[in-house]
This record gives C-alpha cells, sequence and structure tokens, in this order.
C-alpha cells in the first residue's frame, strides 16, 4: 500500500473537512452554501484574508466603484483610497486629489467580494479599527449575490456594522421589502446599537443561520433578528448567498454633511474570517 506524504495527507484532511462543512455551486464554485443541519456544529474556517500582501488579493476582492446611492456615490477605485499597509488594508475617505480627472469634492474607498466570493448561512468576523469625522460613515455589510427575490431591499441586506461621525456606538441592521417598503421595523426590531471605543480595534461579527441573524461585538452578542413564523415572506429574504462589502463612505442623508478640514479619514481593516 502506498503510504500518503504529510502534504497528500494534510490535503486529504483539508478536502474532508471542508466538504463536510459546504458545498460549492456546480456552476459558480465561488459559492459556498452550508450542508443542512451544519448550525449545530462547531465552525470551521472556510475563507479569510489577512490582507499580509503587498497588494489587494483580486482573486477575493474588487474595489468597490462610484454608483448613484448615498452609500456609493463617492466610492473611488484610485490607489490614493487604498493602503496595503503593516499587514492591514487602510481604506481612505480623502480630498480629491486631482478634480480634473474627476470633479468631485472628496472621494472614498471600499472593497467587495461580488461575483468573487458569496456564502449562504455561517458567520463573518472582522478585526477593524474605525477612524472618525464629521460625515464619516464606515461601514461592514453583505448583499444578495443573486437578487433572488428582486432589486434592493427586496433581497435583503445585512449590516454588519455601521458607524456615524464621532458616535460611540454603532448600527447593526437588517433591511428588506418587509422593513423598508411594508414599514415592519418592529415586527420584530430589525436593528440595534451597541457602544464601543472608536480609537480602538473591535471584532465586528454575525452569525447567519436558516432561522435568525445573531449579531456581535468583541464576542458579546448585541443583537439578534430572528426569522418569525407568522409573517409575510418579505420578512426573510436571508435564504440566499451574500457577498461582503467593507468600505469608508461619507456622506449622505444619514451621516449629514462632510467636513472636508477633517480629511483623510480612514477605517484599518486587520483581517476577515468566514467561518461554516
Amino acid at each position: 500500500m502506498q503510504k500518503l506524504t504529510p502534504l497528500l495527507l494534510g490535503l486529504g484532511l483539508l478536502c474532508l473537512n471542508s466538504c463536510a462543512v459546504n458545498q460549492k455551486m456546480k456552476d459558480k464554485p465561488y459559492i459556498l452554501l452550508q450542508k443542512e443541519n451544519r448550525e449545530q456544529k462547531t465552525w470551521k474556517l472556510v475563507w479569510e484574508d489577512d490582507f499580509n500582501g503587498q497588494t489587494l488579493d483580486t482573486n477575493k476582492w474588487s474595489r468597490v466603484p462610484v454608483g448613484p446611492s448615498d452609500w456609493n456615490r463617492h466610492m473611488s477605485t484610485i490607489d490614493e483610497c487604498f493602503e496595503m499597509k503593516d499587514g492591514k488594508i487602510h481604506l481612505l475617505g480623502i480630498n480629491n486629489p486631482d478634480k480634473n480627472r474627476d470633479p468631485r469634492p472628496f472621494i472614498t474607498g471600499g472593497i467587495w467580494s461580488k461575483h468573487k466570493f458569496a456564502f449562504q448561512y455561517g458567520r463573518v468576523e472582522i478585526r477593524a479599527k474605525l477612524g472618525s469625522a464629521q460625515g464619516a460613515w464606515p461601514a461592514m455589510w453583505m448583499l444578495s449575490e443573486f437578487d433572488k427575490y428582486g432589486k434592493w431591499p427586496k433581497s435583503g441586506e445585512i449590516d454588519i456594522m455601521e458607524h456615524l461621525n464621532f458616535d460611540k456606538i454603532i448600527y447593526q441592521t437588517t433591511h428588506s421589502d418587509y422593513t423598508v417598503n411594508k414599514g415592519q421595523k418592529t415586527n420584530p426590531p430589525h436593528g440595534g446599537t451597541a457602544t464601543f471605543n472608536p480609537d480602538e480595534y473591535h471584532v465586528f461579527a454575525v452569525s447567519w443561520y436558516p432561522d435568525k441573524l445573531v449579531f456581535q461585538l468583541d464576542g458579546k452578542t448585541t443583537f439578534t433578528y430572528p426569522k418569525l413564523k407568522d409573517a409575510d415572506s418579505s420578512q426573510w429574504p436571508y435564504d440566499q448567498p451574500f457577498f461582503l462589502i467593507i468600505d469608508q463612505q461619507l456622506g449622505g442623508k444619514w451621516v449629514g454633511e462632510v467636513n472636508q478640514k477633517q480629511l483623510p479619514v480612514k477605517m484599518e481593516v486587520d483581517w476577515v474570517r468566514v467561518y461554516q
């Protein structure tokens, strides 16, 4: 009988462990679907980025492009909005250095895993330190990969963390057709807040189950959003793959005007880990 080398044995064990945790979609292998009843067992690490390289890993992430919404209207993909430094990625909001190239007064950096990594059920942990400024709106959140129930908000949004200005609290929220268009923001409550020190690193997390979303800050549960048995079906669009977004946003109706004298502002992201 042929002996297995330690490398081959390790690869075999990794395959067995991965297969026991999730399955990949045949036509889209970058999507990990958690196997049924896996949530009753111990979490296993299935995807991560420690940002230890010199450049962003484009097999996992893309820079978020500009868009028409409050959150992305100031997004930019230029290098000045991104720094890989000391094993972290810095996402910056800056005064525009070249208004001949781009007329916007200020621009921001963000990354997302859209079309590169998505998953259905599991746990996300992100270690980061947030910067503060008037008009700063750093966020860590998730959107549906396929829009199974239609465009936003019908296919849902999971906000792991949002921070405004110089606040000493973070917001953790869910959005859907049920909460936005049908106004069901209290049945059940669709979001919560948690106090924190914005000058320190924290681990922001959500555990996503088939019947609930459990939000955490530094390992402590802060808010839970349950799936209701007797609610309108639009209450739970969270039964499909979602991708990750991490961005240093600026401005908008919610956060208010931007004080450009307080720029640059940045979010320092140490690592991202996904478990199933």
